[in-house]
């Protein structure tokens, strides 16, 4: 039966696992055929070494940051304060600095890697603005997430759709935390002429922009659209291109979201302490089946509920299966409503592909969504897992991102026709 690619859902519905599907391609992969993870322009272009005694240097600085280094199966790893599916990391960030003291107006690459800005385009009277808030000129900063896929479709191959919109909502989730972290205001933005900016950018097939996050002051004044295309670099040592993944980015690029009204979340966290949360955040591989306590999930709860920094939104409903939660009935639940009772762990670890971690955690939170954007949808379920991480560390309790899952089933356990997009287990 030929599949309608018209709509996110058709892709959505097109990467699902199933018990057979996992069954007939497990997916064995040569860890040593792994493209590079970091992107690196020549050593010719200018760059500014990020001054972490400088606070705008450590705003931009913390939204990339490598945290830990480590060895895995003889691969080496350097993690970052956004998790990633596999710690491939398929984003790159971007940003346009225009009227900041001492940084020359420009377009900018993060280069995480050796903590430095590299000037890839200097502005004159021209710029990002007019790709996605035409009439105005920011003066500040506009971040662009962007995915370099085959990081991550090397290993997940058509599914990696879905986790580099996921890995862009953790980055934008990182870029909210420095921001918070830095006293400064916030916009996500995710609909806006993506494909205009990618021609731009001079990004071939190889690299697509998938959102933005604004930290700046507005000003009536019309910027030009860029008058060069920005130099490429390939943020992979070589490249395999995926149609389905092209694919379904330039269809679902061109879907607008839901609308709301731009509301700034209020947190009350203690700075320094969340400051060493952001920095010692970790995917967490292991729960030792023990409960954490009502008030550490009511208060992750809580935190879900704030606003999300955006006038570009779907709605993502949240489940919650409580497995060992101390002062709770085990079950299933809708926020604070209890939809079915019972001990459903070892089912929660099977739908999760037989993951541990599905089964021994404290919790397991499962996002779902009817979308207009595919895109946003997945980013925000993104950018809210992000925020479960942050927030669960920061009352003592681990966290893990679930991408993987037989969706009809998980579907039907949650009694849901809306499609899965993330799942989150937190415990101890």
């Amino acid at each position: 039966m030929r599949q309608d690619n018209s709509s996110g859902k058709a892709y959505h519905e097109a990467t699902k696992h199933s018990y057979l599907s996992v069954q007939l391609d497990p997916n064995y992969i040569d860890a040593s055929t792994q493209p590079i993870a970091f992107k690196v322009y020549p050593k010719f272009y200018r760059r500014v070494k990020l001054n972490l005694n400088n606070k705008i240097h450590s705003f931009i600085w913390l939204t990339s940051a490598v945290t830990l280094e480590k060895v895995y199966n003889n691969v080496p790893y350097k993690l970052r304060v956004n998790p990633s599916a596999g710690a491939l990391y398929p984003t790159e960030v971007y940003v346009q600095i225009r009227g900041v003291p001492d940084i020359v107006d420009g377009i900018y690459h993060v280069e995480v890697e050796n903590n430095c800005l590299t000037l890839i385009y200097e502005l004159i009277d021209d710029g990002l603005e007019s790709y996605i808030i035409p009439n105005k000129s920011i003066s500040g900063f506009i971040f662009f997430i962007s995915s370099v896929y085959y990081r991550s479709s090397w290993k997940y191959k058509n599914r990696s759709i879905r986790y580099c919109l996921l890995d862009s909502g953790h980055h934008l989730g990182a870029i909210a935390a420095s921001a918070y972290l830095h006293e400064r205001d916030i916009q996500l933005i995710f609909d806006f002429d993506k494909l205009a900016l990618n021609t731009a950018l001079g990004f071939e097939n190889k690299e697509f922009i998938t959102a933005c996050a604004v930290s700046g002051e507005a000003q009536d004044q019309k910027v030009r659209q860029l008058r060069l295309q920005v130099p490429f670099v390939c943020g992979t040592d070589y490249f395999e291109a995926n149609q389905f993944i092209e694919d379904s980015y330039q269809t679902t690029a061109c879907q607008t979201s839901q609308k709301q009204q731009l509301k700034q979340p209020q947190f009350d966290f203690e700075p320094d302490k969340f400051y060493q949360t952001v920095w010692n955040r970790r995917s967490i591989r292991r729960f030792r089946k023990e409960s954490i306590l009502q008030e550490q999930y009511l208060y992750v709860l809580q935190k879900l509920e704030q606003s999300i920094p955006t006038e570009n939104f779907e709605e993502v409903e949240i489940y919650s299966v409580v497995h060992r939660v101390d002062g709770m009935l085990p079950g299933l639940y809708k926020g604070a409503n209890l939809i079915k009772a019972g001990n459903f762990s070892e089912q929660t670890g099977y739908l999760c592909i037989n993951q541990a971690i599905a089964r021994d955690c404290g919790v397991i939170f499962f996002f779902v969504c009817e979308y207009t954007s595919y895109q946003t949808a997945m980013q925000i379920a993104g950018f809210l897992g992000q925020r479960i991480y942050l927030v669960s560390n920061y009352v003592g309790i681990q966290c893990s991102g679930i991408g993987a899952f037989y969706d009809n089933e998980t579907q039907q356990f949650l009694e849901t026709d809306k499609d899965v997009l993330y799942a989150m287990a937190i415990g101890i």
